[in-house]
This record gives C-alpha cells, sequence and structure tokens, in this order.
C-alpha cells in the first residue's frame, strides 16, 4: 500500500476535532468516510457502519475487542486489517495492579477500628523477596516488570510464543500447570478468549499458596466467580484484587462485596481522562505507520482472538 497524497482517514462513528487533530499530526488527512483509506472508530460499541471498498484499515478503540469480533464485523471485512488499542493504557493499568497487589500484600484490605499494632503488624506481608506471574505478558507486563523488579520481585511472565522478556522468566503458556503451585502471587493480564475463559478455576485455586493473592486487571470471564468466592470463603488463597469482574458490573449483594479480603474496583483502571489521551496518541502513531507502509500497532488475528 502506498499513497501519492496524505491518506483520508474518516473518525465516527460521530465528529471529534481532537481525532481529526491527531490525524493529521501522524501525516492523514480527515476526511469522510465515503472516500476514506482508513477509518478510526471511538465507539465501544460493535456496531460498525458498512465500509466502502476504499477502507483498508480500522483502528478500534479498546484492547479488548470481543465484542467486535463476536458480532462478526472483522469476518466480514477480510480485506481490512483491525488493529486494537493494546499497549495504549498499559502504564496506567499497570499502576493499579500494582495498587492492588501491594493493598492485598500489605494488608491495606482491611480498615482498622483501633490501634491493635500487634494484630495489624501480624496482617502485614511483604512484596519483595516473592514470586509474581504475569499471565498474559504483554503490553501491561512490560509495564509491571520494572515496576516489580523495583520491588524486589521475582517475575515470571506466561505468553503463548516463549518470546524473551527482559528481566523476568519466561513461561509458555501450555505450560501453566507448572506455574500456579510455584509462584506467591498472580497478575492476570490475558485477553478474553475462549483459551482464557475461566483460565482460574477450582482446580488452579487449590494449586496456589494460603498466602497468594490474585489481581486481575485483564478481563472477568478470566475467573470462574463461584469458585473464586468459595476459595476466598474457605480461606484457600490470601485475597483477590479485581478491577473487573464476571458478572460486569458486579450486581450489589453479590457475595464477593462482602468478603474483606476481596478488594474491588469497578474497572476503572483506565478511567475516561486517561483514556482519551492515550487513544489520541495512538492513532497518531498508526496514521503515521498507515501512511509510511508500515504495519500499524495491535493488529488483530481474529483466530487468537485479540
Amino acid at each position: 500500500m502506498s499513497f501519492d497524497d496524505a491518506p483520508v482517514i474518516a473518525v465516527g462513528p460521530k465528529p471529534d476535532p481532537d481525532f481529526d487533530a491527531a490525524i493529521t499530526a501522524g501525516g492523514g488527512e480527515p476526511g469522510p468516510l465515503a472516500r476514506a483509506d482508513g477509518l478510526v472508530w471511538t465507539d465501544s460499541r460493535a456496531t460498525l457502519p458498512a465500509l466502502p471498498p476504499s477502507v483498508r484499515w480500522v483502528q478500534l478503540p479498546f484492547a479488548g475487542v470481543e465484542g467486535f469480533l463476536d458480532s462478526g464485523v472483522i469476518a466480514d471485512n477480510p480485506k481490512v486489517v483491525f488493529t486494537s488499542a493494546a499497549g495504549a493504557y498499559s502504564g496506567t493499568v499497570a499502576e493499579q495492579a500494582i495498587a492492588l497487589l501491594l493493598a492485598g500484600v500489605r494488608g491495606l484490605w482491611r480498615r482498622e477500628t483501633s490501634w491493635d499494632a500487634a494484630g495489624a503488624a501480624a496482617r502485614t506481608g511483604r512484596l519483595g523477596g516473592t514470586t509474581v506471574a504475569i499471565v498474559g505478558a504483554g503490553g501491561i507486563g512490560r509495564d509491571l516488570i520494572p515496576a516489580l523488579r523495583g520491588l524486589g520481585v521475582k517475575v515470571v511472565a506466561v505468553n503463548r510464543s516463549g518470546t524473551d522478556v527482559s528481566d523476568a522468566v519466561v513461561v509458555t503458556a501450555d505450560r501453566l500447570d507448572e506455574v500456579w503451585p510455584a509462584v506467591d502471587h498472580v497478575i492476570l493480564a490475558a485477553p478474553s478468549t475462549a483459551e482464557t475463559r475461566a483460565l482460574v478455576n477450582a482446580k488452579v485455586l487449590a494449586q496456589l499458596k494460603p498466602h497468594s493473592w490474585i489481581i486481575n486487571v485483564a478481563r472477568g470471564s478470566l475467573i470462574d466467580t463461584d469458585a473464586l468466592v468459595a476459595a476466598l470463603k474457605k480461606g484457600t488463597i490470601g485475597g483477590v484484587g479485581l478491577d473487573v469482574t464476571d458478572p460486569e458490573p458486579l450486581p450489589d449483594g453479590h457475595p464477593l462485596w462482602s468478603i474483606p479480603n476481596a478488594i474491588i474496583t469497578p474497572h476503572v483502571a483506565n478511567p475516561p481522562q486517561h483514556l482519551r489521551p492515550a487513544l489520541l496518541a495512538r492513532v497518531e502513531v498508526n496514521v503515521r505507520r498507515f501512511a509510511n507502509d508500515m504495519e500499524p500497532l495491535a493488529v488483530i488475528d481474529a483466530d487468537r482472538g485479540y
């Protein structure tokens, strides 16, 4: 693909001058969909308009694209390159994961109501010197690893390919059964696919250590919620920090709300005030790559589901 002039990039479903500015900064020309070479879609809904034959690239707004895959819009446009925002928000999500893990290990999940220094000290663990597995060590993992290493943590990075990850021991996903009993804590950062649904189930929970904390900043479907509730009530694991849940939103009265060592944040690891600037930056980069015959970042592989 090459262009004599700047590629025309449309923005949908509504016009947005900030995204027009990002397109221009990336070397593109904002324009109507009818004559566009690419489309920047800013809505979470998976219903895209019919794409004219000129469109060769679509930028989607989030890292999670299961809704777009399930809707069939990607399969229906096999000649179009679809990209997600995977990696664009990794810094803020990594911060949330670290905050949840530290709050759990250091015992901050329990609100003190009296000056019981001995009791509080007994509940205070240490993250330094432990081993933490990052399951799905992509963009979020790359931001997590230096932060964890700085705290004296040994990191096990689990990915599908076995690709080396700096400052971490790499284990392929097909060896996960070896990972669960070998680590102290787990951070889930994997995409939601058929293979990862209920990845953490009753069998896995039984393999973890009694002090283990599980942090999920990926998708709620990665954890079997009923099995998690049972494990927390039995004291099988140390606790859980969830920015995502299954179901989501987690309904009022759900058992997880009443379990003290279940720290729950309502899917705010990447809040709107941080999401928009990060997406604008990704659009600028990907327009520049598209305009210069380079593969854009975070191309979606429909077979893999992300």
